[in-house]
């Protein structure tokens, strides 16, 4: 009756994702059904490893993130874990073949939020590798099946999206990262002195990433594609808000898309479909 506990596991990294991510939950309902399971899956586990760095304030972080490694790869070894969250990933792990190179790169970049609070060019490079550019590579692992031709041909642009949505998160939450857990992300801002020059020279690098990155999702398998874009169409509203705000705003509130926006960005990609 294991298919009975798989079923639960599934139903535990879906109902994470729900409650942790809207957008991202909305952007899973439009990829093909059988791909759902496979990336509430991923995001499950992605999210889990979060949680232990930028939460548990009061516990050993450092020892919770070891032992969740641990039984990470000892999920991966025995085709099962009792953490229905690590059981549903091993799962997308075997079936799609993603690599523990991917895995160990973003266990290793949670790591870091343990031990710097302040990054200079490289380490946020390697920061951002680890915690957006290698999820985008095992989401790409699930869209593309085993097509390895086009896995090879879509990875800068998966790399791409990823980067510009974790670089628009650190912007978002510029206020919350500074304030609640002491980091800042990007290197060569001054805190007290945040710039219009600083937020434009984010914003072009963001832009950029957003160019490549439309180029490879309209390359994507059609079980993907629309999911994907809708993604990138939710993040890409949240961008220009926040273009369109001061510097010293952004230090001082969280910005957001409203409901009723993210409604709208549903529709108009029902209705570019086609892209």
């Amino acid at each position: 009756m294991k298919a009975l506990f798989d079923e639960i596991s599934a139903r535990c990294s879906k109902m994470t994702t729900r409650a942790y991510s809207t957008s991202f939950s909305l952007g899973i309902r439009f990829l093909s059904r059988e791909i759902h399971d496979p990336i509430y899956a991923i995001y499950g586990f992605v999210r889990f490893a979060d949680e232990i760095v930028d939460s548990f304030h009061g516990y050993p972080k450092e020892q919770l993130l070891k032992d969740f490694r641990e039984q990470t790869y000892t999920a991966i070894d025995l085709g099962i874990s009792l953490n229905p969250i690590l059981n549903s990933f091993q799962q997308t792990v075997h079936k799609y073949g993603i690599e523990r190179e991917l895995i160990d790169t973003f266990l290793d970049s949670m790591e870091m939020d343990l031990h710097h609070n302040f990054y200079s060019r490289h380490l946020f490079e390697r920061y951002i590798l680890g915690s957006a550019e290698v999820v985008g590579l095992m989401c790409l692992r699930v869209f593309c099946d085993k097509n390895e031709a086009l896995y090879e041909s879509l990875k800068h642009p998966a790399m791409k999206l990823g980067s510009a949505f974790q670089k628009i998160n650190f912007l978002r939450d510029i206020k919350a990262d500074s304030e609640e857990l002491g980091r800042l992300y990007f290197p060569q801002v001054n805190m007290k002195n945040f710039t219009h020059c600083d937020k434009i020279k984010i914003e072009n690098e963001i832009a950029g990433d957003f160019r490549e990155a439309l180029e490879g999702i309209k390359r994507l398998p059609k079980s993907a594609r629309r999911g994907v874009y809708l993604a990138y169409a939710y993040y890409l509203v949240l961008f220009n808000k926040i273009k369109r705000v001061p510097p010293q705003k952004i230090m001082t509130e969280r910005i957001r898309v409203a409901n009723s926006h993210k409604l709208g960005i549903m529709l108009q990609t029902m209705v570019l479909q086609r892209i």
